[in-house]
């Protein structure tokens, strides 16, 4: 029950002054039993902030590319959790927005610049371009007052389409994100369900909700005195396709059935 058995202290960096790290160090201070992490800004802070106190990151990127820690099969230190990140995805994505659009040629990936898991996906993604006959440039923002603009460059450099990178940041502002590809008529990629279902075009990835009901497991095992070190780094095994073809429609792309086949949501 909470308040008697159990009881959380939550602190979120949208909208306030203070850095992911300031935030961490409030958490340490307060002596909890864990810490649960949400992306890989959060992890990182948890991370500086305590050696000792277990930490289990609910979703994060690449932990082992970013540092977070020595492996997925044993991770070491006091850190545990769930990676919503396969090295093969980055591939998959492109290939399904290629699939999707046959005529495109140039992609903008559109990544946060203070997010080490931007910089890890780029060097990822850049080998998939010259071997599916795609143009991709970077684009990165530092903040969501950089948006209009960056979409502005992203148009004018004559951008066929966008991928989007994971990231907490965009997750927040997915809506303000999915009303500026529809203005400058930039069919997207994105790698959660949540950016299609509020009017993005495409995306595909691990189910979000179920990795991080997953990683409720790895708590209670820390709970109850499980080493985090020992506890492997759960990975996907789940991915969905999902395809707004009402998107499709307004952005004059006709959505292949080959795609469509294998969607596991289609939003009409």
């Amino acid at each position: 029950m909470e308040g008697q058995g159990i009881v959380f202290d939550y602190r979120f960096a949208e909208g306030q002054a203070k850095t992911l790290d300031e935030l961490a160090a409030e958490l340490v201070r307060l002596g909890p039993d864990v810490i649960v992490t949400v992306a890989s800004g959060a992890a990182l802070a948890a991370k500086r902030a305590t050696t000792t106190i277990p930490i289990v990151m609910a979703t994060v990127g690449e932990p082992v590319g970013i540092g977070l820690v020595a492996s997925l099969a044993r991770p070491g230190g006091n850190i545990t959790g769930v990676t919503l990140y396969g090295s093969e995805l980055a591939w998959k994505r492109l290939e399904l927005l290629k699939e999707t659009m046959p005529g495109v040629r140039r992609v903008a990936v559109l990544g946060n610049a203070a997010n080490p898991f931007s910089a890890f996906s780029w060097k990822e993604v850049q080998p998939a371009g010259p071997a599916l006959g795609l143009e991709l440039r970077l684009f990165t923002i530092n903040g969501l007052g950089e948006f209009p603009a960056t979409f502005a460059a992203i148009k004018q450099g004559d951008a066929d389409a966008m991928l989007v990178l994971s990231d907490a940041l965009f997750n927040a502002a997915r809506r303000d994100l999915i009303g500026l590809a529809a203005k400058h008529h930039l069919p997207t990629m994105f790698e959660a369900r949540e950016f299609v279902e509020d009017g993005g075009l495409i995306s595909y990835g691990p189910d979000i909700a179920e990795m991080t009901r997953r990683s409720a497991s790895l708590i209670v095992k820390v709970l109850k005195g499980a080493n985090p070190g020992d506890l492997p780094i759960e990975q996907p095994t789940k991915f969905e396709l999902i395809v707004n073809v009402q998107t499709g429609k307004a952005l004059g792309i006709t959505i292949p059935a080959t795609v469509l086949l294998r969607a596991d949501k289609i939003i009409e």
